[in-house]
C-alpha cells in the first residue's frame, strides 16, 4: 500500500501567509512539494518568499484586504495566470476582537464575521468552480477550538469559528461528489502574534498550560503537519471534518 503525502506539482493559495499559523502552513506545504501563492493584508512577503524558495519551491505574493470579498476573483485569476492552476486553498486569514459581550460593538462584530466567515465561504465558492473544472481540489479552513467551546470576551470570534466548522460540513456534503475535499483545522493555543497578549501574561499563560495535556503551547509547525495531511492524497476519504490541533485541550 502506498500512502502519498507529497504535494509535488500542486499549487496552494494560503491567505494570511506573512505570520503565525498561515506562515507555518505555507512553509509546511512547500516542504511537501507545493508551489505557494501567498496572500497578506500587510504585503510583507520577504521572509516567507525566502523560506519557500529555500525549499526549492516557487512563491508569488499578493497584498489584499480580505475584510471584503472584492479581491477574491482577481486573486484566483492571478494565481492561475502565474501558476497555470490552483489545487489547494487554505482559508487562514482572520482577526479577533476582545471585549466583554455586554460591551461588544457592532463594528467589531461585523469586522470579525466578514473576514473569518463570509470571506471563507465566498473564497471557497470561487475556488470550487476551478476545482470542478479540474476534477479535484482541497479546501482547508482554519477553525478554532472555540468552534467547540464558548470562550470569553470573544463573541464574534466564537460565532465565526463555529460557523467555519458548520460551513465546512455543508460544503463537504455538496462538493464531495466533485472530488473536492473540504476540511478544517481547529488550533488550540498556538504561540503567534495574535495570542501574544495571553502568552505574555504570566498568570494567564500558566492557567492555560495547566490545562494542556501536552504541557506546552503549540507552534505554527504543529498546525502545518495537519495541513499537509489534509492537502495531500493521503486524506482523500476525509471530508467535512474539523481536526483539533490543541495538545489535548478539548480532550481534558
Amino acid at each position: 500500500m502506498s500512502v502519498d503525502f507529497s504535494l509535488k506539482s500542486k499549487v496552494a493559495i494560503v491567505t494570511g501567509c506573512s505570520a503565525g499559523i498561515g506562515n507555518g502552513i505555507a512553509k509546511g506545504l512547500a516542504e511537501a512539494g507545493a508551489e505557494i501563492y501567498g496572500v497578506s493584508s500587510r504585503g510583507e512577503f520577504a521572509e516567507i518568499k525566502e523560506a519557500v524558495e529555500a525549499r526549492g519551491r516557487r512563491f508569488e505574493g499578493r497584498k489584499a484586504n480580505l475584510m471584503t470579498v472584492g479581491p477574491i476573483e482577481s486573486i484566483i485569476n492571478d494565481c492561475i495566470t502565474k501558476f497555470g492552476r490552483v489545487d489547494i486553498l487554505v482559508n487562514n486569514a482572520g482577526i479577533i476582537r476582545r471585549e466583554d459581550a455586554i460591551n461588544f460593538s457592532e463594528k467589531d462584530w461585523d469586522d470579525v464575521m466578514n473576514i473569518n466567515l463570509k470571506t471563507v465561504f465566498f473564497f471557497s465558492q470561487r475556488v470550487a468552480k476551478e476545482f470542478i473544472k479540474q476534477g479535484s481540489g482541497k479546501i482547508i479552513n482554519i477553525a478554532s477550538m472555540l468552534s467547540y467551546q464558548g470562550g470569553i470576551q470573544v463573541p464574534s470570534y466564537c460565532a465565526s469559528k463555529s460557523g467555519v466548522k458548520g460551513i465546512t460540513m455543508e460544503l463537504a456534503n455538496e462538493w464531495a461528489k466533485y472530488n473536492i475535499n473540504v476540511n478544517a483545522i481547529a488550533p488550540g493555543y498556538i504561540a503567534t502574534n495574535i495570542t501574544a497578549p495571553l502568552s505574555d501574561d504570566a498568570e494567564r499563560s500558566a492557567d492555560i498550560l495547566a490545562r494542556i495535556p501536552a504541557g506546552r503551547w503549540g507552534t505554527p509547525e504543529d498546525v502545518a503537519g495537519v495541513a499537509v495531511f489534509l492537502a495531500s492524497s493521503a486524506s482523500d476519504y476525509v471530508n467535512g471534518f474539523t481536526v483539533a490541533c490543541d495538545g489535548g485541550w478539548l480532550a481534558r
